[in-house]
This record gives structure tokens, sequence and C-alpha cells, in this order.
């Protein structure tokens, strides 16, 4: 499902965030989030009309959106598997759980299920380093996560 600014209700959801934070100052990036949450990720199309509204060049919004990886531009699969790709996990056995990840799903870090089922993310930090490697799938943190257990933790998530 794409989702469109010009859709009445969601062009009305993003006035109506925008006109929430108007006045605030760095007022995009508490602008962004609240329309990820509502929407479930930030539309190309809201790169000009936030540009627009917040008197900031499209270049600018743009440059937010892409730089933090939090952003969505499309829509997440039903189950996001997000694996933290930092120093420590990496140093714990990280890259072992990515190759699981694309043997179970068949997806790579960045990648969604044409299906919508499942949506898998690289992160740089989850706040577990001292339980690394460390997976979030929706929002449960999992720290010292082995590929055994990895395993176990995406049939129980992925499964119908």
């Amino acid at each position: 499902m794409t989702t469109s600014v010009s859709d009445v209700p969601v062009r009305a959801a993003i006035s109506a965030i925008v006109a929430a934070h108007r006045g605030h100052r760095g007022a995009l990036l508490p602008i962004l989030h609240a329309i990820q949450a509502e929407l479930g990720h930030v539309p190309q199309e809201c790169v000009a009309l936030l540009a627009d509204e917040l008197n900031l060049s499209r270049a600018d919004v743009h440059g937010v959106v892409s730089f933090y990886h939090d952003f969505r531009r499309e829509p997440a699969g039903r189950t996001t598997v997000r694996i933290c790709r930092a120093e420590a996990c990496q140093a714990l056995g990280a890259d072992a759980l990515v190759a699981c990840v694309r043997d179970r799903v068949g997806l790579a870090p960045g990648e969604t299920a044409a299906d919508g089922s499942v949506t898998v993310e690289q992160v740089f930090c989850l706040g577990n380093c001292a339980l690394g490697p460390s997976i979030q799938v929706n929002d449960v943190l999992h720290g010292r996560v082995n590929v055994e257990r990895l395993r176990s933790i995406l049939d129980e998530a992925v499964s119908p």
C-alpha cells in the first residue's frame, strides 16, 4: 500500500502534525517522527510539503530524512527485525545474525518482503551493548542472541 499526501486523510494528518509543532524551534525532527508514528513511514511527497510549511529548502528536509536511518520512505512489514551492527555487537557475532536472517527469511538489511510480512533493518546501537549481539523484533529487545536463538525468535515472530 502506498501512502500519498494527495490523499485527504493523509494530508490532514500531516497538516495537524505540523500545526502542533509550528513555532517550536527545531520542529522538523519532531514533525518527522510524528509523521512516521502516524503513517508508518515518511512519504517522499512530504518533503516538498514540509519544506513549504516550515520555510525550509527541499534539500534541507530531504537531507534530514535521508540522514537518519530511523525514517522509512516506505511502510515497514508487519514484523520488523532490527539487527545491531555497532562495534560491541559486531565483535560478538552480528555478521552471523545478518547471514541467518538472510537465509531464514530471504532478506538483507534494508529490505521488506514483497508480501509485507517482514522488514529487516540494521541499526548502529540498540543500547544493549553489555548483552550483545542484540536484535529487536517489533518492540521487543533481545540480548545475547546467537544463530540458534535467532532462528527460534524468527520462527515465532514471522509465523502466520
